[in-house]
């Protein structure tokens, strides 16, 4: 039988780096949804949009909606997931390697992550974007089998 994760489990959950799902409401169109890599410090959710000079779309849904879902799952037995229904605090333009290598050293080896934070945050064009967002609401549920 499912249960809600505590907080502290929920915490811990979201310090592992499992690939993220954002979704961000559209007005032309279903919402978009797409996966993320993500940081969470201080109970903020961090994560970027835009890449190699482009523009992403989901950089003008989330300012336009200043909201977002993000969705973390634990694929394999025993399943274990957490949204986070968050609001936009902070769209940085011009963030720091560090706040970017914050997140990017979850995914990459090392060399990469500091290799991709550098490059990204030597372009002043403004579209590379990190987003903080603030959690409103939680859901969790794990699978787990009861212990005892």
């Amino acid at each position: 039988m499912a249960r809600n994760l505590t907080e502290a489990e929920r915490d811990e959950f979201l310090g592992r780096p499992h690939v993220a799902v954002l979704s961000v409401a559209a007005d032309d169109r279903p919402p978009l949804t797409v996966p993320v890599f993500y940081a969470y410090r201080d109970g903020r959710i961090t994560f970027f949009t835009g890449t190699q000079g482009r523009t992403a779309r989901k950089t003008r849904l989330l300012e336009r909606a200043g909201a977002f879902s993000l969705n973390v799952q634990q694929p394999t037995y025993p399943y274990r997931y957490v949204t986070a229904e968050c609001v936009v605090e902070r769209a940085d333009r011009a963030p720091s390697t560090a706040d970017v290598h914050a997140v990017t050293s979850r995914y990459l080896p090392e060399p990469d992550a500091r290799a991709f934070a550098e490059s990204e945050t030597a372009d002043p064009s403004g579209t590379f974007v990190l987003f903080t967002g603030r959690p409103v609401r939680w859901l969790t549920n794990d699978f787990a089998e009861p212990e005892g």
